[in-house]
C-alpha cells in the first residue's frame, strides 16, 4: 500500500468541502483583480457571495477552444500571450511575481510556470503510485516546449527523488540509461513504456524498472496487466497543461481520486449545468492557483463521479477516468450542430429533462432525430410538446429533425448529446 502524500488526503469530506468553499471568494477576488480575462469574464460578480457550489455554478464555463482564442486574438493586438488568463509573466507583463518557464501545447496554446514548488501538484500521484524519497526516476515525457515531463519531474522532486531527463524516443540510449544508472522508476506515457521492455526483451537487457506512474494516452487493464507481468507496477493519473493535476489512481484500481487542490463539477457537454451525481458528463475544474487561477476551466473530456471514499483511506471525491471527449460537434447537411444548440432546445421546454440528437443515414443524405426524455405527467398532450420540439430543434439549428419522446432514465448514461450513427461505407 503506497503512503498518503499528506494529512488533506484523509481530512473529512465535510472539513474538505468547507474548506474548498471558503477558499473560493478570496480565489475569484485575485483573479478579478489580476488577470484581464476574468475581471472581463467575471464582471458585475461579487466574489463575497461565491462560497457554495451553486454560487459557483452560475459562473461561465471556459472552454479550451475560448482559452486558444482569447490567447490568438491577444497576440495579434501585441498583448499578453497568456489571453489575459495568467497572473504572472515577465518584463512587460510582469505582476506581482514572475513566471519561471512559459510552455506551449498544441494550439498553440501556451501555460506560465510560476516559482511555486511542485507548481502542477503531481507529487501527490507520484505518492499514490509508490514513489518515494531516494528513487531514481527515468521521466519519458517530452521536455521540448510542452510542459508533460517538467509535470513529473517538479513532482518527483517534491517527494525527493532523482530524475534522470530521457525525453521521448531513443529507445536504444534510453535503454542503456536504464541499464547503467538502474532506476526503479519510470514516468512517461504507456505506450512508450511498452516500448522499451519490449526492446529490452528484444536485446536480454534486464530492466531495473519497478513501479510507473504513466499518462498522456489511456493505460487499459491489458496492458496494466502485462506490465505487471514482467514486475513493474503502473498507475495513472489524469492532469493537463492549464490545469495541472486533476486526479490520479491508487492501488485499490478503483477510479481516480481528486486533487485537494480542485474543484470538481460534472457537467452537461454544451453547457455549464452540473448534471446529477453518477451521471457522465464534461469535466470542469477550478484550480486553487493564484498564478493561473482557472475559474470553472471546461478540459472538455467526459467522465463521472463514482459513489464513496477510496478503500485506501483517501477521502476525496472519485471519478470513473476518461469517459471520451465532450465537444461532439457534427456536420449535419453541410451545417454544425453543437452540444449547445441541443442544450438550447430542452432550456425552451421545462419538460423536457435529457436529449440525445442521433444522426443516421449517410453522408449528403442523413437525418437526425432528438430523442427527449420528459418528465411525467406533461402538462399537454405528446403531439403538442413534439410539433414544439420540433419547432426548436428547426429553429436553433436551421435543420429539420424528428422528435421522440423517451421514458425518463432511458437514454444511455455515456455522455454523449450528439451520436453520429451515420454509414461513411
Amino acid at each position: 500500500m503506497s503512503a498518503h502524500f499528506d494529512a488533506l488526503e484523509t481530512r473529512s469530506p465535510a472539513e474538505r468541502e468547507a474548506a474548498l468553499m471558503a477558499a473560493l471568494p478570496a480565489h475569484i477576488a485575485h483573479a478579478q483583480r489580476h488577470s484581464a480575462a476574468y475581471a472581463q469574464l467575471l464582471a458585475g460578480v461579487d466574489a463575497a457571495a461565491v462560497n457554495s457550489r451553486d454560487a459557483l455554478a452560475r459562473l461561465p464555463v471556459v472552454r479550451k477552444h475560448e482559452l486558444l482564442e482569447r490567447q490568438q486574438a491577444a497576440r495579434a493586438a501585441g498583448g499578453d500571450p497568456f489571453g489575459g488568463f495568467a497572473t504572472i509573466g515577465w518584463r512587460r507583463l510582469l505582476r506581482s511575481t514572475g513566471a519561471r518557464r512559459v510552455f506551449q501545447s498544441p494550439g498553440p496554446i501556451y501555460e506560465p510556470e510560476g516559482a511555486t514548488a511542485d507548481y502542477w501538484r503531481s507529487g501527490r500521484a507520484m505518492a499514490a503510485a509508490g514513489f518515494a524519497a531516494g528513487d531514481l526516476v527515468h521521466n519519458c515525457f517530452s521536455y521540448h516546449l510542452t510542459p508533460g515531463a517538467w509535470i513529473m519531474e517538479a513532482g518527483a522532486h517534491a517527494l525527493g527523488c532523482t530524475v534522470v531527463p530521457g525525453g521521448v524516443g531513443n529507445t536504444e540510449q534510453q535503454l542503456a540509461a536504464i541499464q547503467d544508472l538502474q532506476p526503479e522508476a519510470y514516468a512517461g506515457t504507456p505506450s512508450f513504456l511498452r516500448i522499451l521492455v519490449e526492446k529490452a526483451e528484444q536485446t536480454g537487457i534486464a530492466l531495473s524498472l519497478r513501479k510507473a506512474l504513466v499518462s498522456g494516452e489511456a493505460c487499459p487493464p491489458s496492458l496494466r496487466d502485462w506490465l505487471g507481468e514482467r514486475g513493474i507496477t503502473a498507475y495513472q493519473c489524469y492532469a493537463t497543461a492549464d490545469a495541472g493535476l486533476i486526479a490520479y489512481e491508487t492501488p485499490a484500481r478503483e477510479g481516480l481520486v481528486l486533487d485537494e487542490g480542485v474543484v470538481l463539477e460534472i457537467v452537461r457537454p454544451g453547457t455549464g449545468d452540473p448534471v446529477a451525481e453518477g451521471e457522465v458528463g464534461e469535466v470542469v475544474v477550478t484550480v486553487l492557483n493564484p498564478d493561473y487561477p482557472l475559474i470553472r476551466f471546461g478540459t472538455g473530456d467526459l467522465s463521472a463521479v463514482l459513489p464513496g471514499p477510496c478503500p485506501t483511506g483517501r477521502t476525496n471525491t472519485r471519478i470513473k477516468g476518461w469517459l471520451g471527449r465532450a465537444d461532439q460537434t457534427t456536420k449535419i447537411k453541410g451545417m454544425f450542430v453543437h452540444p449547445s444548440q441541443v442544450a438550447e432546445v430542452l432550456r425552451r421546454h421545462p419538460e423536457a429533462l435529457k436529449a440525445r440528437l442521433v444522426v443516421t443515414g449517410q453522408m449528403a443524405d442523413d437525418h437526425m432525430a432528438l430523442q427527449v426524455e420528459t418528465v411525467q405527467p406533461l402538462a399537454d398532450d405528446t403531439a403538442t410538446l413534439v410539433r414544439a420540439l420540433e419547432d426548436s430543434v428547426r429553429d436553433v439549428t436551421k435543420l429539420r429533425g424528428q422528435v421522440t419522446l423517451v421514458a425518463a432514465g432511458s437514454l444511455p448514461n455515456d455522455g454523449k448529446v450528439i451520436e453520429d450513427a451515420r454509414r461513411y461505407d
